[in-house]
């Protein structure tokens, strides 16, 4: 059974003021390790305000045009939130394999391994042992860095091989949130590992962002089977509703006829970037309401395109009450390919002992 007990702390003494968060409230004991939120800021009065249970990005204030701090994600306003069974990954570290694997079933030096299995037939975001249900041990290393460790024990939710995982976030003076991830096996096992935050550059709890112009660097994506597994094939995006190589509101063909966006029930794609290298950004996003522009820097060959296409805003434990509507957000998770152990022409992702697993992705805030 999980043990949760919450800590006692004064109710005032525990409110976040970068956030307007109660941290009384992300302050707990889950299997008895401690849980609390960890706050970084910049010198623009920019914050990220972090939870070590499951190293959920709970909240990100940036300026916008008017160099208001405006909250670009969505979360919710305690830990047990986080943990009520359906939620949809709010900012959470997605691992041991982010997005989808067919069946939950894929064969490694010659054995098959068996995966929890999630999301209808198959494995999602690493089965319901995921990272994101971890409570992380946090070492604040300064105020605008966050150390984040985790120990994955052979056979945990069916993966091979102890896995012992770091991810740093750090908040830069010129407004991009930083995540660095390494990783290291005693034996061969499959790793991949990304952030699942939901923005809104609008602000956490407005409406849509199907007016948000995006750009994505990717003359291809994968396309899926009803099940959302691709089918191994690269597509180019020419002449298709996936074809973001130039600027356009996320709007502009979100309705086509097209069997993949019917599938997805909208955008819930990997792109196969043109650009593998963190020195120009794979993809850009403008909220006309805000004017702040986000641009996404990588060294991950996939960037996976949600929509929010399963909000349903039903659900009324966001941040200060609000309620999440169908896509009243997107996500742009920089990661290797869905399925990619069960396809030999997607980028492997076998980690071998003695190899060091390591990824970078930026998130940069622009408000002129």
């Amino acid at each position: 059974m999980v043990a949760f007990s919450a800590c006692n702390a004064n109710h005032d003494a525990n409110k976040d003021t970068a956030g307007g968060l109660d941290t009384l409230k992300y302050s707990t004991t889950i299997d008895g390790k401690s849980v609390r939120l960890y706050t970084l800021k910049n010198k623009n009065g920019a914050s990220v305000s972090i939870t070590n249970y499951g190293g959920r990005v709970v909240s990100l204030l940036v300026p916008d045009q008017h160099n208001k701090l405006t909250d670009v994600v969505l979360g919710y306003d305690s830990v047990g939130a986080y943990r009520k069974k359906g939620e949809p990954f709010f900012g959470a570290i997605i691992g041991r394999y982010g997005n989808r694997i067919a069946k939950g079933k894929f064969a490694l030096d010659g054995k098959t391994y068996e995966l929890q299995v999630n999301d209808g037939t198959n494995t999602l975001h690493g089965g319901f042992e995921g990272f994101f249900s971890k409570v992380w041990a946090a070492k604040q290393i300064d105020g605008q860095q966050l150390e984040l460790s985790y120990t994955s024990n052979d056979g945990e939710a069916g993966y091979p091989g102890k896995l012992d995982v770091k991810v740093l976030y750090t908040l830069t003076e010129d407004n991009a949130l930083k995540i660095d991830y390494t990783a290291v096996t005693d034996q061969a096992t499959i790793v991949n590992l990304t952030n699942h935050a939901y923005f809104n550059l609008s602000g956490e709890g407005h409406s849509t962002i199907l007016d948000h112009e995006l750009m994505i660097d990717a003359d291809a994506f994968t396309p899926v089977d009803s099940t959302l597994i691709p089918t191994g094939v690269f597509q180019p995006v020419a002449n298709t509703p996936f074809d973001f190589r130039k600027a356009k509101t996320i709007k502009k063909d979100i309705e086509a006829k097209n069997q993949q966006l019917i599938y997805g029930k909208g955008y819930d794609h990997n792109f196969v970037l043109n650009a593998h290298e963190a020195t120009q950004p794979v993809a850009e996003v403008k909220s006309p309401v805000s004017g702040i522009k986000m641009q996404v820097y990588t060294t991950e060959p996939g960037l996976q395109f949600y929509c929010g296409n399963f909000l349903t805003g039903k659900d009324t434990d966001g941040k200060g009450n609000k309620s999440y509507a169908l896509r009243s957000a997107f996500c742009l998770e920089t990661q290797h390919f869905p399925d990619a152990p069960n396809h030999a022409n997607f980028p492997t992702t076998v980690l071998k002992p003695g190899a060091v697993y390591t990824s970078s992705t930026t998130y940069k805030f622009l408000n002129k």
